[in-house]
């Protein structure tokens, strides 16, 4: 999980997330990058759980949500300097909890830990 601000004051906490340029990068090249870049984890290997729409009355935006499983800490983050992004790592039995106590409350994550949680089954 990475914890940052959001607006004034408001803090989030969510899974690594960035966009990409689909034509440039695919989404699973674009997980693994992120995912190194804001938390100075890597993963070897991802596996794709889903691509969904965001909000498609809204926009056209698609969130690709992917797996990483044994990750291993290289420390090297390396952030954009708009981003002030603290990782926060969370049991697995946790997870629930927060989100049911509202402290994960990003759709996509949550979208990606429900089918994060039933890959792991």
């Amino acid at each position: 999980m990475r914890q940052y601000r959001h607006g004034v004051g408001e803090i989030l906490l969510e899974l690594p997330a960035g966009s990409f340029n689909p034509d440039e990068e695919s989404g699973k090249s674009a997980a693994i990058r992120e995912l190194a870049e804001e938390t100075g984890y890597v993963a070897e290997e991802v596996w794709e759980l889903a691509n969904l729409y965001d909000n498609p009355v809204k926009d056209t935006n698609s969130i690709y949500l992917y797996f990483a499983k044994d990750v291993k800490l290289s420390g090297c983050k390396n952030l954009d300097i708009t981003e002030d992004i603290e990782v926060v790592l969370v049991p697995v039995a946790e997870v629930l909890g927060k989100i049911a106590n509202r402290e994960i409350c990003v759709a996509g994550s949550i979208a990606a830990i429900f089918l994060g949680l039933e890959f792991l089954h």
